[in-house]
């Protein structure tokens, strides 16, 4: 584990960069300050990256349009790998027909409607067409009632054999710089306790996630592990990830670990990274552009 001071020397001795979203490029209040000197420096390299995240609550034009509006273009829709395109994998592969009834909103509804299944948010399941439901995804979380739709979910697994598919595993973001607010993936972990059944899961730290851009980059040019690093602020899905699928790893301290604290958070995980870094922003004062 080294310290590194300026991200663009562990980019230099990588062909592609993993980056996540949440924490590393953007925050709360919006983009990482000056994050698009990464980028810049990155298209002067002949560099190649993707976003690998998490967010099932849009599809990847979505989210590349949601960097555009903050005026980072470098994004497009073919640069992004998310949890929802494992979840339609799945679909298009396990569930033939029926209904898929989804918490989340009618945005991160579009993985499953590409899969040409009939899609249901959790408040429209009712007695005329519970019968019908073939799957449950938790999407996202928000577009739902927490009291009335997550009890009707909880009914729902313990009546049904349902298979259930959580598209985005992480339990908590930052909501503020002290505060956090629930993701889907607690929300999820807590109805799996209550319904005693065990969920399908895509994304970090799973190593589907990081197979599946891997998978996709080999399609069009030779590439090894020893490549590729992935960029990411939390231990246990970023890192964790990249470091079970054989990739070095970079934490950053922009996102769920900060600066404080990482020492200890990595001492009590036993989650190491092969860098520490303070960003993903590439210092162009070293740089002759």
């Amino acid at each position: 584990m080294k310290r590194i001071d300026n991200f663009k020397s562990i980019i230099d001795k990588y062909k592609i960069v993993f980056f996540d979203a949440f924490g590393v490029l953007k925050t709360y209040s919006g983009l990482v300050p000056g994050i698009e000197k990464t980028f810049d420096y990155l298209a002067k390299e002949g560099k190649e990256y993707y976003i690998v995240t998490n967010d099932a609550s849009r599809g990847p034009h979505q989210l590349a349009e949601s960097y555009h509006r903050m005026g980072l273009h470098a994004i497009t829709e073919d640069r992004i790998v998310s949890s929802g395109m494992l979840t339609k994998e799945f679909l298009d592969l396990k569930v033939p027909d029926g209904i898929v009834a989804y918490l989340g909103t009618p945005n991160s509804a579009h993985y499953i409607e590409g899969s040409g299944l009939q899609t249901l948010p959790m408040s429209q399941v009712n007695e005329s067409n519970i019968d019908k439901v073939s799957a449950v995804i938790f999407l996202d979380d928000e577009g739902f009632d927490w009291c009335s739709d997550l009890n009707k979910t909880v009914n729902l697994l313990r009546k049904k054999p349902l298979p259930a598919i959580v598209a985005n595993t992480d339990r908590a973001y930052p909501l503020t710089a002290n505060n956090v607010s629930i993701a889907i993936g607690g929300i999820a972990a807590m109805i799996e306790s209550v319904v005693g059944k065990q969920f399908i899961r895509f994304g970090k730290p799973d190593s589907q996630m990081f197979m599946f851009a891997y998978d996709l980059i080999r399609e069009y040019r030779q590439i090894s592990k020893s490549d590729i690093v992935m960029v990411g602020d939390t231990l246990n899905t970023d890192i964790l990830g990249g470091n079970k699928f054989g990739l070095d790893t970079v934490l950053v301290l922009t996102g769920n670990t900060q600066a404080k604290d990482y020492e200890a958070r990595i001492n009590s995980a036993g989650i190491v990274p092969t860098y520490i870094c303070e960003s993903a922003v590439v210092d162009l004062s070293e740089l002759d552009l």
